[in-house]
């Protein structure tokens, strides 16, 4: 074992420690500026904690795997640090401690910037660098990311959207070029990442991280990440994380266990092991656990210039007893489940990043009626910007999977949403979870024929592009993917070949276009004024008719056909007279449909039709959806107010 520099050596002879530089959040939140490895002219610093442990060293390529001990800080916070000559940039090391128990473990570390390629497991002594050019996006980003702009989100796996001939993985920078161009051409506004932090298991998808700080080294390194973010940004594509303070593995080498005691997690069970997903719970009671985790909530969006993170299972956060039997959970002081250590992380994680980053968005996956999630710290809710609406999602593919001569009985399923739509700041989620463990894909559990199947998720998508709420939808989705997702194998790309798929696309794509174009589609997406209901004359609980509408601008009237029965002369009020243009028909044949619809547009009368004062009558297709706006804004009381009294 090497000797140690020791305090009594010429301070010449060493750099200056790290220090975090506390500019732009508080100090305690920043400890990536300090913890991990960090090069310097003659070698590195070397800074972890663990508390409970007996000594700690480094090894690594540059010492030929044999300890070089670090000193304790004097400082209290279990801390221990020192500098080590000749190790550099790129080379491998682990921390070597020697436990409570008194053995000897060798950890990775948990802020290390890069790790080694999987199935390795060491760090790697990095300073990621990259000269950004996303000046333009980052300067209007507020605009642009603001609750009244449109938001289009196309989440990816990286791994399996595509790949090299061979089979090999694309490189970060690839992927941008392809992805950016496939997303502009079909009018997405955002791109989710799936967990791209260093995971062991490729098959855990992301959600196993052992790697918090380090971008998974199978797509490349963390520069390469950064163009990945650049290039995307200079192309007009906003980029979020898909990021996992839920929960992590018990891999030895990670963060279980690491000073041989529970320093992350809980070391009750009950508290510490998530048995859902056989993983470990952080103890968000310990003010390190939670300055470690939303240091890299600050870190990801700071140095690799994300635009928001989507945090996963938040749910399983906020109860104590998720996923658990009576007697396998302990209640909170009070006897309840919520976990109020949870709800101050999530609280003062939401207050950290706003505070720095005031123009991105924190989204919740929240499944549950928590009350409150995307409401404000100060006025009791969680802080989160907005939140994925799992009833929404849930209601409506159970709704779609229905038989279309069942679906008469079950209309509640296609409107309850509304009843709550705006109690929150929702997502609307057609996500990867959609699409696995025998769920089949969104075509295939549509009812019916090849037609039909089709033609059911244009009208789905038709539904959920002008229903309120922000969009997310999962790639292949876009094209009309025929096999379930599997993360070993790649998209379908084949299939664009064909009239059908390559028809959904298409409207998909016209969607994306006319939901960023007319204002009433986006900018009332969290105000209950900007969505009513409108009546049809049938009554039909199959035929789903609603207005969107914003200050000053020309409503929006959407008009879904659940049925493969096409409807001639269906009356439906509305809020003005005139020619209201028919802007969108998912059944034209250039999107695969059977043609029937309305030749372009409807003339509305002053005949009042369920407390509208006007009407009009027109044609729906079968499986249709069909979209109608007024040329012009009118000015009738009726457009920003509730309908007339029923006459």
């Amino acid at each position: 074992m090497k000797p140690q520099m020791t305090e009594t050596e010429p301070a010449s002879h060493r750099p200056a420690r790290p220090q975090p530089e506390g500019r732009h959040a508080s100090h305690h939140h920043r400890q990536f500026e300090v913890m991990g490895a960090h090069p310097a002219e003659r070698g590195t610093w070397f800074t972890v904690w663990a508390p409970n442990a007996r000594a700690v060293g480094v090894i690594g390529s540059f010492n030929d795997w044999s300890s070089e001990a670090l000193h304790r800080l004097d400082d209290g916070s279990g801390r221990w640090s020192g500098f080590i000559e000749g190790a550099r940039a790129g080379q491998c090391y682990k921390f070597r401690i020697h436990n409570v128990h008194g053995q000897w473990t060798d950890k990775a570390d948990p802020y290390a910037f890069r790790m080694e390629h999987p199935p390795g497991t060491a760090s790697q002594i990095w300073n990621p660098q990259h000269a950004w050019s996303d000046q333009e996006w980052m300067g209007s980003r507020g605009q642009r990311q603001a609750h009244d702009q449109p938001m289009s989100v196309y989440e990816v796996h990286l791994g399996s959207w595509q790949r090299e001939k061979d089979g090999g993985f694309l490189n970060y920078r690839d992927i941008a070029q392809r992805l950016a161009t496939h997303c502009d051409n079909l009018g997405f506004t955002h791109v989710e990442l799936m967990p791209v932090a260093e995971h062991p298991f490729y098959g855990s998808w992301g959600y196993q991280i052992t790697g918090y700080f380090a971008p998974t080294a199978r797509y490349g390194t963390p520069e390469d990440l950064m163009a990945f973010v650049d290039t995307l940004h200079q192309r007009g594509i906003g980029v979020l994380l898909d990021w996992v303070p839920s929960h992590f593995p018990a891999d030895a080498h990670a963060l279980a266990r690491f000073d041989g005691t529970a320093l992350y997690e809980h070391d009750d069970p009950r508290l510490g092991f998530h048995p859902q997903w056989n993983s470990l719970i952080f103890n968000y009671g310990r003010y390190e656990v939670r300055d470690f985790l939303i240091g890299n909530a600050l870190y990801w969006l700071e140095k690799y210039h994300f635009d928001g993170l989507r945090v996963d299972a938040v749910a399983s956060m906020l109860y104590l007893d998720f996923a658990r039997e009576p007697g396998e959970w302990i209640p909170n002081k009070h006897g309840g489940n919520q976990n109020h250590d949870a709800v101050r992380f999530l609280q003062d994680l939401n207050t950290a990043v706003y505070a720095r980053f005031p123009d991105v968005h924190v989204i919740a996956e929240e499944s549950t009626a928590w009350p409150a999630v995307t409401r404000p710290v100060h006025d009791g809710g969680l802080g989160f910007g907005m939140k994925w609406n799992m009833g929404w999602m849930n209601d409506t593919l159970r709704y779609a999977g229905r038989p279309h001569f069942y679906r008469h009985w079950h209309g509640d399923d296609i409107r309850f949403s509304a009843v709550y739509a705006f109690h929150e700041n929702f997502v609307l989620p057609l996500s990867h979870d959609e699409v696995v463990y025998g769920k089949g894909s969104l075509l295939g559990r549509q009812p019916g024929d090849e037609w039909q199947k089709f033609a059911g998720v244009r009208s789905l998508f038709g539904y959920m592009w002008t229903h309120p709420g922000k969009k997310l939808l999962f790639m292949g989705g876009e094209f009309g993917q025929l096999a379930e997702w599997s993360h070993e194998g790649v998209l379908d790309w084949e299939l664009w070949a064909r009239p059908l798929n390559a028809g959904l696309a298409r409207w998909l794509s016209d969607l994306n276009a006319l939901y960023r174009r007319l204002s009433s589609l986006h900018a009332t997406d969290f105000d209950a004024r900007g969505f009513s209901w409108l009546p049809n004359e049938r009554h039909e609980s199959t035929i789903v008719c609603f207005l969107r509408r914003a200050e000053g601008q020309a409503p929006v009237a959407v008009v879904c056909n659940m049925t493969p029965e096409p409807r001639f002369g269906l009356r439906i009020g509305l809020p003005a007279k005139g020619p209201w243009q028919e802007v969108l028909n998912s059944d034209a044949s250039i999107y695969g449909g059977s043609g029937v619809g309305n030749l372009g547009q409807v003339e509305a009368t002053d005949h009042p039709l369920g407390g509208w004062p006007a009407s009009a009558l027109l044609t729906v297709p079968p499986l249709g959806v069909v979209i109608l706006s007024l040329p012009t804004t009118p000015t009738t009381a009726s457009l920003h107010g509730e309908p007339h009294a029923r006459q």
